[in-house]
This record gives structure tokens, C-alpha cells and sequence, in this order.
């Protein structure tokens, strides 16, 4: 089988961020078929792409502005049987295109996903970040299996699909993820959480693969370490999942949530208390984080959903 890498871009902001991303497909230890950078709405950043890496192939995004748009213009513009997503902030480890291709031998598997490693900007981990959020900035989180293990939905930014699969299903949704990139946006998710959901009730039997030897590493601006963005992406989160649930189902869209709200954030607050006791004062923030951001996402599952009922009224 062959990969088609397709990395969304948005911004020259990140210029930097995006040779390295580019660098780390280029020096994979199985090579891709092929690199497709996908320019949202962006000529100036398109032209001066296509002058810099004339190896790869630079596309516009032709659908709606936003990461949604951009996948689904990076799936159209791929000839690979696999297509893998990486973000452009993202470097990824040498193995990770040979891990993710493993995976797809297994029966059954039409998507997988890696694991993905927080690079803080400060270099370390804030002390009150718990393990269990690691999600709000786009990581694997604790819960999530440690071992290869079918799982309802992979992560966006370090995932393969069939390529085929993707387009039959009709592709990744605009209006649940950032339809609007940028700064000022809210930090809406959940694209790929409704696509996997999807694909799979369409496509009965159809498995979808955690597999950790794929690894990257996510980096994690100072702007994204600080509580009031954590907080923010909770509630954010809240509101996609109403989405998500009204396309697929509340059953099968918040399966994993409620698994995860009822076990893993409980035993984390535990854990936090425990670890203060033992003369780890970031626990007791760990603590209050996990049950903010139960609070927070909760919230925003609330609003979201009153709002769309009051739409559909």
C-alpha cells in the first residue's frame, strides 16, 4: 500500500513550524508516495509554498475555509491507497508512516491513528495540566488505550484513512470543527470524531485502530498552556459535541465521553489529591483542572444543544 501525506495549512505565521513538518515526512524511514500541502484560502502563502518545496504538491483549498475544507481538498488531490493527515505544528517520528501502513494489515481496519506528544513552548508541562485534558491541545490523553486497540475515533491531526473510504462517506463535515482558522476563532473540534462515527454507521464492521508506535510530537504554544485557553477549548468542545451528536446519534456520539466522564476523570481527581498529600502541590491543580473542565465541557454540551434546538424550532 502506498500514503498520500496531506498537511493543511493556514498561515506563514508558522513558516518554521511547517519545514519542520515537511522535513519529518521527508525523512520517513518508509517514504510516502507523495507530500499534498493544502493552502487554506491563503495565495500569497500558496505562491511562496509552491517556490519552496517544488518536491511537493501544493494545492488550494476549493472547498469552504477550514480544516474540514482542507482535508477533504487533500483527500481529492491524493493517488495514494492511504491518506495520512499531519498538522503543520506537528514533526513526526521516523517510523510514523510505516507504523500507520502496519496498521491497515490488520482485517477490517479503514482508519488509524497514532500517538501524539505534547511539545510545550515553555519546555515543560504546566504543573496544573492534567494528563486526562491532554486532548485540548490536540494530544493523546490518558485513558485512551497504551497498546495497539480498536477505538471509536482517531485524532485528527496524526491519522490514515483509505482513501476510497473517505470519499464514499462523503468526507470530513464543515460548521463542527474551525470552520474559521485563525487567532480570533473559537476552538471548535470534533471533525474527525463525526467523520469516524459516520463512517462507521455507514460501513458497518468497519475498525478504527489506535497504533502508538505511530508517534509525533504536537507543539503546544505558551498561549495554549495557559488555563484560560484550556478552559475555553472545554466549552468548545461542549458545543461540538452537540453537533456531532445531532448528526450521529447522542449513543454513539458520547459512548467514549460518558465512559471517560464516569472512570478516568474521577480516578485522575483522586490521583491529583493523592499526589498533593504526597508533597506534589501541582495536584491539587490537576484536581481543580480536571473538574473545571468537566464542568466546562458539560456547559458547552448544554448551550449547544439548547441552541440547536431552538433553531430547529
Amino acid at each position: 500500500m502506498n500514503t498520500s501525506v496531506v498537511i493543511c495549512v493556514y498561515t506563514d505565521e508558522r513558516w518554521e513550524d511547517i519545514r519542520q513538518a515537511v522535513e519529518s515526512v521527508e525523512n520517513q524511514t518508509r517514504p510516502a508516495h507523495e507530500l499534498i500541502l493544502v493552502v487554506d484560502h491563503n495565495p500569497d502563502l500558496h505562491l511562496k509554498l509552491k517556490h519552496a518545496y517544488p518536491q511537493a504538491i501544493v494545492v488550494e483549498n476549493t472547498h469552504e475555509q477550514g480544516l474540514s475544507g482542507g482535508k477533504n481538498t487533500g483527500v481529492a488531490t491524493a493517488n495514494g491507497e492511504i491518506v495520512a493527515f499531519l498538522d503543520d505544528d506537528a514533526v513526526a517520528d521516523a517510523g510514523w508512516l510505516e507504523a500507520l501502513e502496519e496498521g491497515f494489515q490488520e482485517s477490517g481496519v479503514v482508519g488509524v491513528g497514532g500517538r501524539t506528544e505534547p511539545l510545550w513552548a515553555s519546555s515543560r508541562r504546566p504543573r496544573w495540566f492534567p494528563y486526562e485534558f491532554d486532548w485540548t491541545v490536540g494530544c493523546t490523553y490518558r485513558g485512551m488505550p497504551a497498546v495497539r486497540a480498536p477505538i471509536r475515533n482517531v485524532m485528527g491531526g496524526n491519522a490514515a484513512f483509505l482513501r476510497d473510504v473517505v470519499s464514499e462517506v462523503g468526507g470530513f463535515h464543515s460548521g463542527i470543527g474551525r470552520s474559521v482558522q485563525g487567532r480570533k476563532s473559537r476552538p471548535l473540534g470534533c471533525e474527525e470524531t463525526e467523520f469516524c462515527i459516520r463512517l462507521s454507521q455507514r460501513k458497518p464492521g468497519s475498525v478504527m485502530l489506535f497504533e502508538p508506535r505511530a508517534m509525533i510530537g504536537h507543539k503546544v504554544s505558551r498561549q495554549r498552556e495557559r488555563f484560560a485557553y484550556f478552559r475555553s477549548r472545554c466549552y468548545a468542545e461542549g458545543l461540538s459535541k452537540a453537533l456531532v451528536t445531532q448528526e450521529v446519534g447522542t449513543q454513539d456520539g458520547l459512548a467514549s465521553e460518558r465512559a471517560h466522564a464516569l472512570k478516568t476523570l474521577p480516578l485522575g481527581a483522586l490521583r491529583g489529591v493523592g499526589e498533593s498529600l504526597r508533597g506534589d502541590l501541582g495536584g491539587l491543580g490537576r484536581a481543580a483542572a480536571i473538574v473545571i473542565g468537566l464542568t466546562w465541557t458539560t456547559w458547552g454540551y448544554v448551550v449547544g444543544s439548547v441552541r440547536l434546538k431552538a433553531a430547529r424550532s
